[in-house]
């Protein structure tokens, strides 16, 4: 009772119902006698005046307040103007039912929506408000708003991870599902990156921050969660512009519905009231709410369904391109394969291959690359370098040892004038504009990779294609495990954006592009739709993205693509159905053929309830299981 009592919309609905109740009673004591004063008659004439006084007030006040900020015709407005006109005509019943159940309809719109808030923000409440520091050897517990990048992070067995870091003592399993959708544990040791929002289940860690609350990855996907609710999609769009011009048009033809029929015909009471009563039911069956409300909640269900998932829409614009997609480019590192490299062959020419390593694991000291960082690790020795130039899409050259290294592709070797064999291939290394040899650095492609290829062609996706900036003996067999229809090696970043342009000109279907890295940020901006692994993924490349897939794992695309369809779907029934109904309705009661007592219940059906069966049907995005 006391919830009731704190809910006044839900308060005042029960009290106008009451009040209904009881003048239904007591006008059925005297069937047929309702518009006749007596004792009951006139008991059940204020009891109809208490309803729609304590029903309608809060829609009358509304309506007034858009009149005066020019916001005249909308959905109260129009209630207010049928129910009132109802009950001056004496047709006390259904100008309290239209009043009373719109309430009913809007009430329910609005729980629909708190719910499924209520439901994104619990999938989203991941971020911890406090983290335990190790500080002189002691644990100190802080807001986490004051971690600072290099702080030793606390995690006992039940944390929340409360800022991206890495582990640097102990081990644990770690529970990722609220981040990233993953039903499947985490083996944490040193060096796992942890990202903030995951749970810590059975063990202590002691883990270096990263980044700051507001950087890390639970802060990014609830940003990313309330702008995509706050983008429109096509649709939603086109359900404001259209509310716009449909609701006055209706407006409109309801006036000329009550005047203009009496007019040609010989005005009087006799014929004016019949045309006016259907006038006012055009206008009760007219409310778009249906369409207002169901459009967007399928929309934001969907967005906060994927969100549940590791998948992270940015907005609701990217839902049509996603469903219409025929074309799906990848990126290889990161995104098909899982970016662990280890050298696999070495060929060195004029020195042996532990010098060849060494070399050049000390030239690529500096850099951060998966490829150098393994060169890095098979190089038996270090000579700490100088001068160190990094070239991008070439590669690096540094001094080492008093000597010139140059480590890259066959572009840095002609960079340098270096020569080097025709069928050099991998990583090349060259002193002092000498040629010394290769080094061959190999990926494994990700176990699911396979399965989220043949999960696209049954998406419909007509061809596959491989953007990489490695070499082809690198690129080849990634390309050939999957079954992928193109395969294009050794690209630019530049070269990989021109490539990208000419399937998009190609108008062969919508352009999806997945990638993690820096390089791939101009194609996932150009793209029709752009895709980043948000687990590797850099910051460049989830910035550019339309969509983001937390845990790297590539079928997820495919998830996605689901979601986008399932909610167009939803959508796309809500428009048909509400439509279709109204236009029925309003059609049969602009040509007389629907009485007022029974077409204005009806009337009342085509409004609130239509809205509610497309507000459940758009709940079904909401609660829908993985």
């Amino acid at each position: 009772m006391k919830k009731i009592f704190k809910d006044k919309d839900l308060l005042t609905i029960l009290i106008g119902a009451v009040f209904f109740l009881a003048c239904l009673i007591v006008s059925l004591a005297l069937p047929g006698q309702y518009m006749v004063l007596g004792t009951f008659p006139l008991v059940s004439s204020v009891l109809a005046l208490l309803a729609m006084g304590v029903a309608g007030a809060q829609v009358w006040w509304t309506a007034l307040k858009k009149i005066f900020r020019g916001d005249l015709l909308d959905e109260t407005f129009l209630m207010s103007v049928a129910s009132i006109a109802a009950f001056c005509l004496g047709e006390y019943v259904e100008g309290v039912a239209v009043i009373l159940f719109f309430r009913v309809g809007e009430y329910f719109e609005k729980r629909a929506v708190r719910r499924s808030r209520a439901e994104i923000r619990a999938l989203m409440d991941i971020n911890p408000d406090t983290a335990t520091l190790l500080r002189n050897g002691n644990e100190v517990e802080v807001e986490v708003i004051d971690v600072a990048v290099g702080d030793t992070v606390v995690l006992h067995a039940g944390d929340r991870v409360p800022v991206d870091c890495t582990v640097t003592r102990g081990t644990a399993t770690v529970n990722t599902s609220a981040l990233t959708g993953e039903s499947l544990p985490l083996d944490a040791e040193v060096g796992t990156a942890l990202l903030s929002g995951m749970i810590v289940n059975d063990a202590l860690l002691y883990a270096e921050a990263t980044r700051v609350s507001d950087e890390s990855a639970a802060a990014r996907v609830l940003a990313l969660v309330e702008e995509a609710n706050e983008r429109k999609s096509r649709q939603e769009r086109f359900i404001t512009a259209f509310s716009r011009i449909y609701t006055p048009i209706v407006v409109g033809l309801a006036a000329l519905i009550a005047v203009v029929p009496p007019l040609i015909t010989g005005f009087s009471m006799a014929t004016f009231l019949p045309w006016l009563r259907r006038a006012l039911m055009l206008l009760v069956v007219s409310c778009p709410c249906a369409l207002v409300i169901s459009v967007p909640l399928a929309f934001f269900g969907g967005i906060g369904n994927a969100a549940s998932q590791g998948i992270l829409f940015k907005s609701g614009a990217v839902f049509d391109a996603l469903a219409k997609a025929k074309i799906a480019v990848f990126d290889k590192t990161g995104t098909l394969t899982r970016g662990d490299f280890a050298v696999s062959e070495v060929h060195p020419v004029g020195v042996s291959a532990e010098t060849l390593l060494t070399l050049a694991g000390s030239a690529e000291h500096g850099s951060t690359h998966p490829v150098s960082m393994a060169i890095r690790r098979s190089a038996p020795h270090f000579i700490p370098p100088a001068e160190v130039q990094e070239l991008a899409g070439k590669g690096v050259i540094a001094t080492v040892d008093g000597e010139r290294i140059a480590v890259g592709n066959t572009r840095l070797m002609h960079t340098i004038h270096a020569p080097y064999p025709a069928d050099a291939e991998g990583i090349l290394v060259a002193r002092e504009r000498t040629y010394i040899g290769s080094i061959l650095v190999t990926d494994t492609v990700k176990p699911t990779a396979k399965e989220a290829i043949e999960l696209l062609r049954r998406d419909g996706i007509e061809k596959t294609v491989l953007l990489t900036g490695d070499h082809a003996r690198a690129a080849n067999p990634v390309g050939e495990a999957l079954a992928l229809d193109t395969v294009c090696p050794s690209l630019m970043p530049e070269e990989k954006f021109e490539r990208l342009e000419t399937l998009m000109n190609a108008n062969i279907g919508t352009v999806l592009y997945a990638g993690d890295g820096i390089n791939d940020a101009p194609s996932l901006a150009r793209a029709d739709v752009g895709i980043a692994m948000g687990g590797m993924g850099s910051d460049a490349a989830i910035e550019a993205a339309d969509v983001v897939i937390m845990n790297d794992d590539p079928r997820k695309i495919s998830r996605a693509i689901g979601v986008a369809r399932r909610t167009l779907k939803i959508a796309g029934v809500n428009i048909a159905f509400a439509l279709t109904v109204k236009i029925v309705v309003m059609v049969l009661a602009s040509l007389g053929l629907l009485d007022f007592s029974g077409g204005m219940w009806i009337a009342v059906f085509a409004d609130v309830g239509v809205a509610l069966l497309c507000i459940l049907n758009s709940l079904r995005m909401v609660f829908q299981k993985k």
